[in-house]
């Protein structure tokens, strides 16, 4: 027979793998059960090392106090707008002077920079230097630069007639000996007209393309109208005027021939002046009109420029000074 004693067929044994003494060892520990945290409950218990428990204390809560409300006082509320005034006077005064002192900036830079005055065209070693400057791909707007250089070339060839018109009186001069006012006043209109025009009606016009300035606007209009006038007056040719217009010109037919042509191809040049004159004031004005310019802002513009320029105020604070002294003297 076998060793095996069991009954197959009978009931296993039950086996509790915690009864285990391995693990009843490792488990059985000398600290209670824990409890379970309600974190809702009144009070919380802490736990010291030793397993006793201690009642966490609750913090005391007080009653929120309201701080009554003082409003200030009419003096003070003087004093503040006062001082806000005066902080912010300061900070214009300093706006001021920081935007001079950009201003200043500006203006040594352009002159480091070698943007110097081009116009007259001299050269070096003459020793009148150039006035102004004029560069018309960099401070003329590219839909305005055309107009501008058609108002150059008219200058130029309004300077190129009054000197042959120089020419033509001297002509007439030699062959008549009483037409000498003709010839003085032809050198008197080629000396004033030709530096006039352009300070009076070129720059104004110039100046009003780069910085679209209505006052700028307003003056060359104003002025120019008179010029075409001139220029009419010129083409018409009255005689002892200095004029070697059309009237000069047949005048001297019967007397001289080839004088009477002479005049009579600068009685071209005066027609050709007034009739481009005419145009290119169309032509302005039109554009004028496209660049919302108006007689409000040239006067403000005025204003500004006047009000602004430090030696009107310098003229102006000693004028007031002269005037408030001599009214304390006579008193």
């Amino acid at each position: 027979m076998s060793g095996f004693v069991n009954n197959p067929f009978s009931d296993p044994v039950e086996v509790n793998p915690f009864q285990d003494p391995a693990v009843t060892q490792a488990t059985s520990t000398g600290i209670d059960r824990i409890e379970e945290f309600n974190p809702f409950a009144e009070e919380t218990l802490a736990v010291n090392q030793d397993g006793t428990t201690i009642p966490a204390t609750t913090p005391s809560s007080q009653p929120a106090v309201l701080q009554p409300s003082v409003e200030p006082s009419p003096q003070t509320t003087v004093a503040a707008a006062q001082a806000n005034l005066l902080r912010q006077q300061e900070e214009l005064e300093r706006k001021a002077a920081d935007l001079e002192r950009r201003e200043q900036e500006l203006q040594s830079r352009g002159a480091s920079t070698g943007k110097e005055n081009n116009w007259p065209p001299l050269p070096k070693s003459f020793p009148i230097k150039p006035c102004f400057y004029q560069d018309f791909s960099e401070e003329i707007p590219l839909e305005y630069q055309r107009v501008c250089k058609m108002m150059y070339y008219l200058w130029m060839f309004h300077c190129v007639t009054l000197f042959l018109n120089v020419l033509a009186c001297l002509a007439y001069f030699t062959t008549n000996s009483a037409s000498g006012v003709d010839f003085g006043l032809s050198i008197l209109w080629f000396i004033i007209f030709t530096p006039c025009s352009f300070l009076c009606w070129y720059r104004p016009v110039y100046k009003a393309f780069k910085s679209d300035s209505s006052f700028s606007f307003f003056f060359f209009f104003f002025v120019f109208f008179c010029q075409v006038v001139v220029f009419i007056i010129q083409t018409v040719g009255i005689p002892k005027w200095g004029n070697s217009g059309w009237i000069a010109a047949i005048s001297v037919i019967p007397t001289n021939v080839a004088v009477a042509v002479v005049m009579m191809v600068v009685a071209g040049f005066f027609t050709v002046c007034s009739v481009l004159s005419v145009i290119l004031l169309k032509m302005v004005h039109s554009m004028y009109r496209r660049t919302g310019a108006s007689f409000q802002k040239a006067q403000q513009e005025f204003s500004q420029g006047v009000l602004t320029n430090r030696t009107f105020q310098s003229a102006a604070a000693s004028a007031a000074s002269s005037a408030a002294q001599g009214t304390f003297q006579g008193n």
